[in-house]
């Protein structure tokens, strides 16, 4: 079947893909942790929650950012430590001996992006935006995290009739930060896998990949 290259999706099938996929997950885990907590509510006899009522429930807010705070994490390390980190052999690193197109000081040209053409501290910030971004998503994502999980925390001590407890305190508690460590371990294990089976393993047509006939040695 001949493929039309000037299509939307063509041009846009990966994008469109994995943000489909996320929606489709985050769908699941919104049902499916909607009657998590419904459960725990009936268990502690106390009315249920509506389907609508459940999406600014702090059991949700912590679920959902627990893990974007994770994955914002592992990619915006990520970028970071590719700058000047290498991996021999693997797909994921940079040459060990050549210089990088992405080393390259960048030339403002007619079609480059406008903070090229503004130079000064808009270019300087430019050029480390990607890592800038994550870093902020990073952030939020961490914020909002501490804020389900406190209020969580808390409503289940209602539940059960013991004390709450402050942000100051539950920021020092070891229940927040084993949500956090729990990902973020799990995050560098998935980076560790591709950095380190990219030397080995191939995927044809894939980006992520060495050639199929490259050798192990090779970047």
């Amino acid at each position: 079947m001949k493929t039309n290259k000037n299509s939307f999706f063509y041009r846009n099938g990966l994008s469109i893909s994995v943000v489909s996929l996320f929606l489709l997950f985050l769908g699941f885990q919104y049902v499916t942790g909607w009657h998590v907590k419904n459960d725990e509510l009936n268990e502690a006899h106390l009315p249920k929650l509506s389907l609508l009522q459940y999406f600014s429930s702090p059991h949700f807010m912590q679920a959902t950012f627990e893990n974007w705070e994770s994955e914002f994490l592992q990619m915006g390390m990520y970028v970071l430590l590719t700058v000047s980190l290498r991996q021999k052999g693997s797909a994921e690193s940079k040459s060990l001996t050549k210089k990088e197109e992405v080393d390259r000081e960048p030339v403002a040209h007619k079609n480059a992006p406008w903070p090229l053409k503004k130079g000064g501290v808009i270019l300087a910030i430019y050029k480390h935006s990607l890592s800038i971004a994550f870093g902020i998503l990073f952030l939020l994502s961490f914020i909002f995290h501490f804020i389900g999980s406190l209020n969580n925390y808390n409503e289940e001590q209602t539940e059960k009739h013991l004390p709450t407890m402050s942000w100051n305190d539950y920021f020092l508690n070891s229940k927040f930060w084993f949500e956090s460590f729990q990902n973020w371990q799990s995050e560098f294990l998935a980076v560790a896998a591709i950095v380190l089976l990219s030397i080995w393993f191939r995927e044809k047509g894939s980006p992520q990949s060495k050639p199929v006939d490259a050798t192990y040695d090779e970047n």
